[in-house]
């Protein structure tokens, strides 16, 4: 009611020359709960006639044109539509957070932390002869192999790419020191680091041959350096004379698909060999499987085509991660 008797009130002069049509008057259904209702448009500077009596309304109206006609303003609620400035300030940590461990995963390279892994659990799997193997000390001692085994990975792979900044500029662009992502002084201080932890492990565990081993991967990962087939552009142009850019790339290719065929081969035959039945059959019937499947990919590789190559080294670390579950196999 007390809607209606205001708009039934006669207006001013200002506001009679903006009265909408009967069929618009309908608006004022429309309106919300507002706290305050003496205001009108600023440019008005005028309070609506008898407004004073409906302090549960609030009511401003715009300036009516012919092309919106009247325009309603909802009243305000007492909650912004906003985001909270503590909810704002969480989802920018947790993005920045996300493309922290972006640029790490990147940088870890995922493909020989998966291998090592594997590699890790394969051989631990190989001194199991019965079920009642698997006790706590295993799985303590699998544990601590497998933890400072990764943090020496991340320091190796680091490594490689802290020494080939400017080639992976043009072989590896999306690594995290040649995009700049990470710069020289970060990539330093993460490689010490999990260098420092893989031996601190090894060391606070007590045990001598996971020393030696994480030694010995220290010594080759330091001395490691790639001169593998899709790094021949970055190597050629840097003046590293590898084994692809001395002898090219198609003899070098088909030099390392040969070794990786006799290794299988090696196996079918040790697995043919065998005294123990339930080994033979997989195992030789598995390393067949992979040999097949590594001379078919070859033969289509296009050696002139980096992503083809690329490819094909993935296809590698794929058989690597096969290799690793059937080496518990062999008996």
């Amino acid at each position: 009611m007390a809607v209606d008797s205001l708009l039934l009130r006669p207006l001013s002069p200002q506001l009679r020359l903006l009265s909408p049509t009967a069929s618009s008057r309908g608006f004022c259904s429309q309106l919300q709960y507002h706290k305050k209702c003496n205001t009108i448009d600023k440019s008005w500077k005028e309070t609506v006639a008898g407004c004073h009596t409906n302090k549960h309304m609030g009511l401003r109206i715009e300036r009516f044109t012919r092309s919106n006609g009247w325009r309603h303003l909802n009243a305000t609620s007492e909650h912004s539509l906003e985001p909270e400035p503590e909810a704002y300030t969480f989802m920018k940590l947790w993005n920045i957070l996300l493309s922290s461990l972006n640029v790490f995963y990147r940088f870890s390279r995922p493909h020989t932390v998966i291998g090592t892994a594997l590699s890790i659990v394969s051989v631990s799997v190989l001194s199991i002869e019965k079920f009642a193997d698997f006790s706590q000390p295993f799985f303590t001692g699998l544990l601590q192999a497998l933890i400072s085994a990764l943090f020496m990975n991340i320091y190796i792979v680091g490594l490689n790419q802290l020494f080939d900044i400017e080639i992976d500029k043009v072989n590896k662009p999306t690594l995290p020191l040649a995009s700049g992502e990470y710069s020289f002084r970060t990539g330093a201080a993460i490689v010490s680091v999990f260098a420092i932890m893989s031996f601190g492990i090894g060391w606070v565990v007590g045990s001598w041959p996971l020393l030696w081993a994480l030694f010995v991967s220290f010594i080759l990962g330091t001395a490691y350096s790639i001169n593998d087939i899709p790094d021949v552009e970055g190597d050629r142009i840097f003046g590293i004379r590898s084994f692809s850019v001395r002898l090219g790339q198609k003899p070098v290719f088909w030099t390392c698909v040969c070794l990786l065929e006799m290794a299988y081969a090696v196996a079918i035959v040790a697995g043919a060999t065998s005294t123990c039945l339930w080994s033979k059959f997989p195992t030789v019937l598995g390393h067949a499987v992979l040999a097949l499947i590594l001379w078919n990919n070859a033969r289509s590789v296009s050696l002139t085509s980096k992503a083809a190559i690329t490819s094909f080294y993935m296809l590698i670390w794929k058989l690597f991660y096969a290799e690793y579950l059937l080496i518990p196999l062999i008996r």
